[in-house]
């Protein structure tokens, strides 16, 4: 789970054109709306883009998403359960 963290804060990064950033200035647990990153509902839209394009995995119910994008272990922990292998 720990490279899955990685690849994803890199990913987020590359997604949401945030270069001014690297991916240890985003912690596993902080927060990437609100008081965290301060990502918007835009950036929000990036995110299901990029589980689409990178883990094949669309989500079903938008009311799930303020929980699965809470924070990079969130993301990590819904793609770990939903990926098909």
């Amino acid at each position: 789970m720990e490279k899955l963290m990685q690849d994803l804060k890199e990913q987020i990064i590359k997604q949401l054109n945030l270069q001014e950033l690297t991916p240890a200035d985003i912690g596993d647990d902080q927060s990437l709306f609100k008081d965290g990153l301060g990502l918007d509902s835009i950036d929000a839209l990036e995110l299901i883009v990029l589980l689409q394009q990178n883990y094949n995995i669309r989500i079903a119910n938008p009311e799930d998403g303020p929980k699965i994008f809470a924070s990079v272990r969130t993301m990590a922990e819904f793609i770990t359960a939903n990926q098909k292998s």
